[in-house]
């Protein structure tokens, strides 16, 4: 008999049973035909029964009909204890749901390999230097003469590929009135044949695209942006849009699946790298990063030493320009070190930016599943011990202790399996909406969330690791019954809840490290927002600004002087970019002819009134003039003064940056402000006017910049649509490319601390709530066990205290060694996670008293109903069913 027809055996089951018994009375009437007795026939074949289950121990697969039987049984005995099955289902639910969606926010950003051929063999140049002040950094940015030099000397080892920091862009298919934004980036055109990538439709870049400086303007759009913006038009190849001053020509589709090689941005648009034309020939200019896909056969060591001298050698070489830099600057850039690192999972900022955050994210689910299961654990626990008798019968009529077990693990299974349904949903909602938690609006993050193949194994996985945690430890213990000593009224009970007391103290050490380190989050993100900026960012407006050709200072002027007119408006100035938006531009600073110094001054170009706009405080001097411009005359803030003047009034000081010969005269001393980023100290920063002279000393025209906007309401955002057509309506060249609040500008820097403020006090709500059902469940439990022992102690005069402590004090006891362990977990988790947080220590003793006191106020609210009940023992119904 086939495998195939005994597994569709075990499925039949009555039908299967009727043929067996019709078989067996076919036998009978068969030997009655040849003169049996039919009486003496039956007690010849023996029992029916026994000849039926004889017959269907060969006809059907055994294992797999015990497994159907027991997933019959365990569904009646979910269905019997419904209210203790749906509270393990929901628990295990949320916990499953949160381990799968944080799984696919790691996999997406962090763990799944780009669609491209071979990627193990895909690595990427990393550079790790000591910058100012002595601080070791690293990045990955490069330039293009220095790539050719490096992609020509690993020739016949790998490939390089060039491909630039995708950035968004504005670009147009008809007018300037209807600018869009789209990402970009700029490949070489060997890339999508290095990679093994095909086009959807049209064709790819190639080699031929990318030989001359700003000769073929062509591009190849994804897959994605073709779905989304064209909706899988055909027509699309051929057709053409702009971008600055190039007109570019769509030749192709690339593949589906290939959003480019950064994690976390879905690029639209592909160009050659030769379409960059004012950085193509520049040593100086960092702007792409280099791929390298070694051949097979290829040792990395000697090729990543190879690359080291050349790179060393192009910097050396590079260095002999840089003759206003400070000689220890030198020193040190020469001393970098090129490192290739594996990109198999492409790079991004991203991925720098969460990778801590995402691993604790991960640490965090996984403890709230740890606390979960060891909460349905200690309930089967006591389900089991109700069905000691149950379990004692079964073993005396046979039932070996491997089927007991497999019995109950079914049953575990059946919970994890519906949590995990439950929890499915949870995940398909939830990892969209973290996403759109750490999208900045100006720049959207967006992670390709797959349901594929890899969620599902991870999922099963899950479930079987669950099914273990919560299922195995109750079903030995079950299957480990006596049937003496259950049927004389069970085994020891102290056994029993020292197993649950012990697992109530992991439940508290976990909850206290999940409530621990969200309380580090809250206090980070607290810090931040209490930063002081030295400006107001209330009702500012930023209107980033760009025309196609540069227009004269006075232009930019005229504009602004239009928008003061509008109504609502308080205040208008224009400055180089906003603060805190990431861009920066910095020098050496060299006072008195004094060789530069190692410490950098940052600059901005404002306009007269920015200060007051920006409500920045003019400490010492005064504002510029109209017809004042760069480099003539600067503000310095406070820090600039300290560093290079020190108790030296700074007004009418002079100074050079590196590489000038004019000297800036200082007229004015502004207060700190924060100028990059949030987290740091306050920088040496330099205002100089918007307007700036070249070369020759002639008023240079503009071609971006940026209006502050300062209004009467609060809202200031509503009135972004009005100024919009004011500056393009002002004069037609005037184009507004972005408008942000500054306060949406100073936000997108405490992103990922908001993030983990929301996930991590979520997280400890739920690790809270399920510590506390678990601590109720298990003195509930403790109270039914020794209800006959209260009883007669009550009736032996004992006080309501001593009850109390008789009910709580084990459980106590547990939950302060729980707290103890969770104090010594959080101080370990905290030295590896330090980088996230900000003027926070793990050990004030603040941080580590409240998780306690919370803990402390769940554990009270849980022991009040059990205490109660114990209270409510009546002795005299003890005493006569005894």
């Amino acid at each position: 008999m086939s495998l195939w027809t005994r597994v569709r055996d075990v499925l039949r089951g009555d039908r299967l049973n009727r043929e067996l018994d019709e078989e067996f009375e076919s036998h009978i009437a068969e030997a009655v035909a040849h003169g049996r007795n039919a009486d003496e026939a039956r007690r010849a074949f023996g029992s029916q029964l026994r000849q039926r289950e004889a017959s269907r121990a060969v006809r059907v697969a055994g294992w797999l009909d015990g497994l159907r039987s027991d997933v019959i049984f365990g569904w009646r005995q979910l269905r019997r204890n419904r209210v203790t099955s749906a509270a393990a289902v929901l628990s295990l639910a949320l916990a499953m749901g949160a381990c799968v969606s944080a799984f696919r926010l790691i996999d997406a950003l962090l763990l799944r390999p780009l669609p491209v051929t071979a990627p193990e063999q895909l690595y990427e140049i990393s550079y790790n230097g000591t910058g100012l002040g002595g601080k070791p950094y690293t990045f990955d940015s490069g330039s293009y003469p220095a790539f050719r030099k490096m992609r020509e000397a690993a020739k016949g080892e790998a490939d390089l590929i060039a491909v630039s920091y995708a950035a968004r862009t504005d670009l147009t298919y008809a007018s300037d009135e209807e600018m869009e934004k789209a990402y970009r980036q700029f490949v070489s055109g060997w890339m999508f044949d290095d990679f093994g990538i095909r086009p959807a439709l049209g064709r790819v870049l190639m080699e031929r695209d990318d030989l001359e400086p700003g000769k073929v303007p062509v591009a190849v759009i994804s897959y994605d942006y073709w779905d989304r913006r064209f909706e899988r038009d055909p027509k699309v190849v051929g057709r053409t849009f702009r971008i600055g001053n190039d007109i570019y020509e769509i030749v192709g589709v690339a593949c589906k699946g290939f959003t480019g090689t950064e994690p976390g941005t879905v690029t639209d648009i592909f160009v050659p790298t030769m379409m960059e034309a004012p950085a193509i020939g520049s040593v100086n200019s960092f702007w792409l990063r280099t791929f390298v896909q070694v051949k097979p056969g290829t040792v990395l060591g000697p090729l990543q030493d190879k690359l080291q001298a050349l790179y060393t050698a192009i910097e050396r070489e590079r260095s002999k320009g840089w003759t206003n830099l400070p000689k220890s600057v030198t020193e040190q850039a020469l001393k970098t070190r090129l490192t290739l690192i594996p990109a198999a999972e492409g790079v991004s900022g991203m991925q720098r930016d969460y990778r801590s955050a995402l691993t604790t994210l991960g640490v965090l689910v996984l403890l709230v599943l740890l606390i979960a299961c060891v909460n349905v654990a200690n309930l089967m626990t006591a389900l089991a011990s109700a069905r000691a008798r149950e379990m004692a019968l079964r073993v005396s009529i046979g039932a070996g202790r491997l089927r007991l077990v497999q019995m109950v693990l079914v049953e575990s299974l059946m919970v994890a399996l519906f949590a995990a349904a439950v929890g499915g949903l949870f995940a398909w909602w939830s990892a969209p909406l973290v996403v759109r938690m750490i999208n900045p609006p100006d720049n959207p993050a967006r992670l390709v969330l797959s349901a594929d193949w890899r969620v599902f194994g991870f999922g099963s996985a899950l479930i079987v690791a669950v099914t273990l945690l919560f299922g195995l430890l109750p079903a030995l213990r079950a299957s480990g019954v006596k049937p003496v000593s259950a049927l004389k009224g069970g085994d020891d009970p102290h056994g029993r809840r020292r197993l649950m007391h012990g697992m109530v103290a992991a439940q508290v050490a976990f909850c206290f490290l999940v409530v621990f380190t969200g309380g580090l989050f809250v206090s980070t993100f607290n810090h931040l927002s209490h930063v002081p900026l030295g400006f107001f960012p209330d009702r500012l407006l930023t209107l980033e600004t760009v025309t196609r050709e540069g227009l004269p200072a006075a232009a930019w002027e005229q504009m602004a002087d239009q928008l003061r007119t509008m109504p609502g408006v308080e205040s208008v100035a224009m400055a180089g970019w906003p603060l805190m938006s990431g861009t920066m531009h910095n020098n050496p600073i060299s006072v008195h002819n004094a060789p530069p110094s190692d410490v950098m001054g940052f600059y901005l170009a404002t306009s007269p009134g920015w200060l007051e706009a920006m409500k920045i405080p003019l400490l010492e001097g005064r504002d510029f003039r109209v017809n004042e411009a760069d480099p003539q005359v600067t503000i310095v803030n406070q820090s600039f003064a300290r560093q290079f003047f020190g108790s030296e009034n700074a007004v009418g000081q002079r100074f050079k940056t590196a590489g000038s010969k004019t000297e800036y005269e200082i007229v004015g001393v502004a207060g700190d402000a924060v100028y990059r980023n949030i987290r740091e100290p306050i920088l040496p920063q330099m205002y100089v006017p918007f307007r700036s002279l070249d070369k020759d000393g002639i008023l240079a025209s503009r071609s971006e910049g940026t209006i502050f906007v300062r209004t009467k309401n609060a809202n200031a955002s509503a009135l972004g649509p009005d100024l919009r057509r004011a500056v393009h309506g002002a004069r037609a060249e005037f184009r507004v490319s972005n408008i942000r609040t500054q306060q949406e500008i100073i936000d997108a820097q405490t992103i990922r601390e908001r993030l983990l403020v929301m996930l991590g006090v979520f997280f400890a709500a739920v690790s809270l709530l399920l510590a506390g059902i678990g601590l109720y469940g298990v003195l509930n439990y403790s109270v039914l066990q020794r209800r006959r022992e209260i009883g007669i102690r009550l009736a032996l005069g004992a006080r309501r205290g001593t009850i109390t402590r008789l009910v709580t004090g084990s459980v106590l006891t547990m939950v302060v060694a729980g707290v103890v362990a969770g104090i010594t977990l959080g101080l370990g988790l905290a030295k590896y996670i330090e980088t996230l947080f900000y003027q926070v220590k793990a050990s004030d003793t603040g941080m580590l008293t409240l998780p306690a006191g919370v803990i402390l106020v769940v554990v009270v609210l849980a022991t009040v109903p059990a205490v109660l009940r114990a209270l409510r023992v009546d002795p005299a119904e003890i005493l006569r069913s005894e």
